[in-house]
C-alpha cells in the first residue's frame, strides 16, 4: 500500500512539472516556426494545459483501466470549477470578460449538454469518442471564428520564455517522456490503491487522480490572482473543461470502450453538469457586477466538500 500512495505521489509531482515544461517546449518551438500567438494560445496551451489528463486517460484505457480514465475526466471538470474557481474567487474575485459570456459559456453548456445523451446508454464506446471529436472540431470552430483580436492570448504565450529551436525540441522530448512514464507509474499506483482498499477505480480516478491533475491548474488559478493577473482565469477552466469533456473522454472510448454503472450518469454527470450550468448562470446574473465574489467561491468550495462527502458515503463505510 505505502508503494502505491509513493508511486501517486511521485506520479503526480513528475506529471504536473513535466506538463508544464512540455507547454513551454511546444509554444517555444512553435513560435520559433513562426506561429501566431492567437493560434498558439487556442491550440498549444489549450491542448497542453490537458496534457497530463490525456496522457493519464491514455494510459490508463491501454491499462484495462478505463474506468479510472472517465473518473480522471468527470473529477477533473468538477474539480476546475468547485475546486479550483472557488479557491480562485477567495484569494481575489473573478472579473467577468463579456467574450467569455458570450462565445466559451455557451460552447461548454451545449458540448456538455450533448454528451449527456452519449452517457444514457451507460456504455462508452468507439462511436461515441468519434462523435465527441466531432463535437470538438466543431466547438472549436465556433471559438477561433471571431477571435481574431485576443490580447490575452498573447500575453499568455508571450509568458513562456525565449528559447533555440533545438533546445526546445529538446525540451519537449524529454518532457513528454516524463509525462509518459509518471502517468503510467500514477495509474500503477491508483490501481493499487483501489485493489487494496476494494475502491472502484472509478473513485480514484473522480477524486485522487483528478484532483492532482487539477493542480496545474489550480496554481495557475492562484499565482495569477495574486498577481492581479486572474481576468483569464475563468476562460482558462472552461477551455480545460471543453477538452477535458471533448479531448480526453473519447480517448477510453477509443482505446478501449467501458460499459459504466448507472452511478456514473445520476450522480457524477450530473453534478459535472449542474455545476456548468449553476457557474454559467451565475456569470450572466452578476455581468453587472463584473465579477465572481468571494461568497460564490465559498459555495463551490462546500459543494466540492458535499460532493467528496456523497462519494464516502457511496462506498459504504
Amino acid at each position: 500500500m505505502i508503494l502505491f500512495f509513493a508511486g501517486i505521489i511521485a506520479g503526480l509531482i513528475v506529471l504536473v512539472w513535466s506538463a508544464d515544461r512540455f507547454v513551454n517546449g511546444s509554444v517555444a518551438t512553435a513560435r520559433n516556426l513562426g506561429m501566431s500567438p492567437m493560434m498558439i494560445g487556442l491550440t498549444i496551451v489549450a491542448f497542453g494545459t490537458s496534457a497530463p489528463e490525456m496522457i493519464v486517460s491514455g494510459t490508463a484505457a491501454l491499462a484495462d483501466s478505463s474506468s479510472l480514465a472517465v473518473g480522471n475526466a468527470l473529477g477533473s471538470n468538477i474539480a476546475n470549477i468547485a475546486l479550483v474557481l472557488g479557491i480562485t474567487a477567495l484569494v481575489s474575485p473573478i472579473p467577468l470578460k463579456a467574450m467569455v459570456l458570450k462565445r466559451e459559456f455557451p460552447v461548454l453548456v451545449a458540448a456538455t449538454l450533448a454528451v449527456t445523451v452519449l452517457f444514457l446508454d451507460n456504455h462508452l464506446g468507439v462511436w461515441d469518442g468519434i462523435i465527441m471529436i466531432v463535437i470538438l472540431a466543431i466547438s472549436m470552430y465556433f471559438l477561433t471564428r471571431n477571435n481574431l483580436d485576443a490580447p490575452e492570448l498573447a500575453e499568455e504565450v508571450a509568458e513562456v520564455p525565449e528559447t533555440s529551436t533545438p533546445k526546445a525540441i529538446f525540451q519537449l522530448t524529454i518532457s513528454l517522456a516524463l509525462l509518459l512514464a509518471s502517468s503510467k507509474l500514477l495509474v500503477w499506483g491508483a490501481s493499487g490503491v483501489a485493489r487494496d482498499l476494494s475502491v472502484s477505480e472509478l473513485i480514484i480516478g473522480l477524486t485522487i487522480v483528478a484532483i492532482g491533475t487539477s493542480l496545474p491548474e489550480l496554481a495557475a488559478s492562484v499565482a495569477s490572482a495574486l498577481k492581479g493577473h486572474h481576468d483569464i482565469a475563468l476562460g482558462n477552466i472552461i477551455g480545460s473543461n471543453l477538452f477535458n469533456l471533448l479531448a480526453v473522454l473519447p480517448i477510453p472510448a477509443l482505446l478501449n470502450p467501458v460499459t459504466l454503472g448507472r452511478e456514473v450518469l445520476l450522480r457524477d454527470y450530473s453534478i459535472m453538469l449542474g455545476l456548468t450550468i449553476f457557474l454559467a448562470a451565475s456569470a450572466y446574473l452578476m455581468m453587472k457586477k463584473g465579477y465572481l465574489g468571494r461568497a460564490l467561491g465559498g459555495f463551490l468550495l462546500v459543494a466540492y466538500a458535499a460532493y467528496l462527502a456523497l462519494l464516502y458515503v457511496s462506498l459504504g463505510v
